[in-house]
């Protein structure tokens, strides 16, 4: 049988098909959209992409994604946060989540996920470890366990709060307050969401 479509228009559906949540009718379309682009477009997505590892690094400190040019994340190297304060959360794309908000001046830990058996993520795979040291050596006060409301997320904040308390590391522990999203219908929301939002529930 005739191949139907030129084979590096094939080629590009089929990467673009590799990417989370791109199906193949999502991946035909991108790669379609980009032929039919001016070829600067193409030119520029492929130039980002190659810079993608050598121009981003790990923070060695709390784990964010910064500059290859930097030492550490300038989220903790700014005077104006507070090293006291440590929001941790499980990826590094939750920190820009945060801080949209603007309401948030500590600082950042990526445990790097969560715990997951069934993906062999265990505590192990996790930068916990580096965690602890930070507690001691920012004198750090609170920890705002900022991690997911899933199952994993849960395990995850269980298995720090037992971690902190079993090294004697004397810290405030919180987490961070979920319940109905805003515009919600209760029969659509999760159980988890539900029953933390009747255990957060305030007085009015």
């Amino acid at each position: 049988m005739a191949q139907l479509l030129p084979q590096a228009l094939v080629a590009a559906i089929d990467e673009l098909g590799k990417l989370p949540g791109v199906g193949a009718r999502t991946a035909e379309r991108y790669a379609y959209f980009l032929l039919r682009a001016d070829s600067t477009t193409s030119q520029k997505l492929a130039a980002s992409l190659t810079k993608l590892h050598t121009g981003v690094k790990s923070c060695p400190v709390t784990f964010a994604l910064i500059d290859a040019d930097e030492e550490v994340s300038s989220l903790y190297s700014d005077p104006e946060r507070d090293k006291s304060l440590i929001a941790v959360v499980e990826e590094p794309l939750d920190i820009v989540a945060l801080e949209r908000t603007g309401q948030f001046k500590g600082t950042y830990h990526v445990l790097g996920g969560a715990i997951s058996p069934i993906d062999g993520v265990g505590p192990e795979q996790l930068h916990i470890p580096e965690l602890a040291a930070r507690i001691e050596k920012d004198n750090v006060k609170e920890l705002i366990i900022a991690t997911n409301a899933s199952v994993e997320g849960e395990s995850t904040a269980l298995f720090l709060q037992r971690y902190i308390k079993d090294k004697g590391l004397e810290v405030t522990m919180s987490r961070l307050a979920r319940g109905i999203p805003v515009g919600v219908d209760l029969e659509y929301a999760d159980q988890i969401t539900l029953a933390h939002a009747l255990e957060g529930r305030k007085a009015f």
